[in-house]
């Protein structure tokens, strides 16, 4: 059976040419895209077999450590690894007749965080997470755990989180390790959940420095408040299935035998993950908030501005008219005075006596009557 899973692994993986096939998950997700640092694809970064909570082999190869565990009564192994080989990981499924479904997303990662059982195997997918507050911005992790009767194997495609601190943790409480592997499980989520701390702490005090940029008209707070509120989004994501597959665990705890200490611990992390969950719902929802704001005083600031431009404008017709008004007023005058004043012999009123009071009446006459007219439209 083991035999057949792992061959129909090795032809769903790869295609006609014989190259591992590109997979939905990775290229829908557009982190894919060679986002991921170089470095040299490693193998086995721990591998330990323990004894009642206790270290007793640190086998140097997985065949040693396959060997280990079958010759030892009631033990239990931790295998950790980093980027691994596609060739390691189907090696390790099918000596512990690991399901080709949950060997394949372990291959192409790029996964939501999801627990699903496979007979007596458990495989969860888990997102760390950690706040670079040079960039500020949430740098997303991922982590698949295969939890067995007496093993447990972690594949980690991010240098999030250091599982060798949660290790030294666990081997520093044996009673606690001495559960098996659904305490080693519980260690994990513990850590990963923990380490959602500082990226709350950090979110948030990316927004309050975004209240203060809006509140204070700086520019380029729009295009921040959407980026963050793309990290927040991204880890909501992350953090949301948490929940509902710690409240699963529980649920099946007495079916699968977890001691019910361990049940408590579960509790408390699924305390941590609500309080998780509510701060980022929060998050999004004050970004949204913000954004609405945001978009409200540059509206005002818009409105404000074309109101100003408006009252220019009125302003400077208003000098317009005073001037055109003005302009008309003496141009009555100026058209009396070039007619009168033009060289021609024969002309009416030009030996009269009355002529120049007749002039001068007739322009300060016509000047009288467009003021009267002006004022009376409020050009003057």
């Amino acid at each position: 059976m083991a035999d057949r899973r792992v061959r129909g692994m090795r032809s769903l993986m790869r295609g006609r040419s014989g190259a591992v096939r590109d997979s939905p998950e990775r290229s829908m997700d557009p982190r894919s895209a060679g986002d991921e640092p170089p470095s040299p694809r490693s193998h086995v970064i721990d591998n330990a077999i323990y004894v009642n909570g206790r270290r007793t082999a640190t086998p140097g190869s997985l065949p040693e450590a396959f060997e280990c565990l079958k010759n030892t009564p009631d033990s239990m192994a931790w295998i950790g690894f980093y980027r691994p080989e596609d060739a390691v990981i189907l090696n390790v499924a099918e000596e512990f007749d690991l399901h080709e479904l949950a060997v394949e997303d372990a291959i192409v990662a790029h996964q939501r965080p999801k627990a699903d059982r496979y007979g007596d195997t458990l495989f969860v997918v888990l997102r760390p997470a950690r706040y670079v507050d040079e960039a500020e911005e949430v740098d997303f992790g991922e982590l698949h755990l295969f939890v067995g009767r007496n093993f447990v194997i972690t594949v980690r495609h991010s240098e999030a989180p250091d599982l060798s601190q949660v290790r030294r943790r666990m081997e520093g409480d044996p009673e606690l390790l001495g559960q098996g592997p659904q305490a080693v499980l519980y260690a994990i989520m513990d850590a990963v959940v923990d380490g959602y701390a500082p990226v709350v702490a950090g979110l948030q005090n990316d927004i309050d420095e975004i209240e203060v940029q809006v509140f204070g008209n700086e520019p380029g707070v729009s295009r921040r408040i959407y980026e963050l509120s793309r990290e927040v989004i991204e880890f909501q994501r992350a953090t949301g299935p948490l929940l509902g597959m710690i409240e699963g665990f529980i649920a099946g705890a007495a079916k699968y035998g977890v001691d019910q200490e361990l049940q408590r611990y579960l509790r408390d992390v699924a305390d941590h993950a609500i309080t998780v969950a509510e701060r980022v719902s929060g998050f999004r929802q004050m970004l949204h908030d913000i954004l609405v704001v945001n978009s409200t005083m540059v509206a005002q600031a818009q409105n404000e501005h074309m109101t100003n431009l408006t009252e220019a404008s009125n302003a400077q017709n208003e000098e317009v008219k005073k001037i055109s008004a003005w302009a008309a007023i003496l141009f009555a005058p100026t058209l009396v005075g070039t007619i009168y004043g033009m060289n021609f012999d024969d002309m009416p009123e030009i030996h009269w006596d009355l002529g120049y009071p007749f002039a001068v009446l007739l322009m300060a006459g016509v000047c009288t009557t467009l003021y009267v007219v002006f004022k009376r439209r409020d050009w003057l």
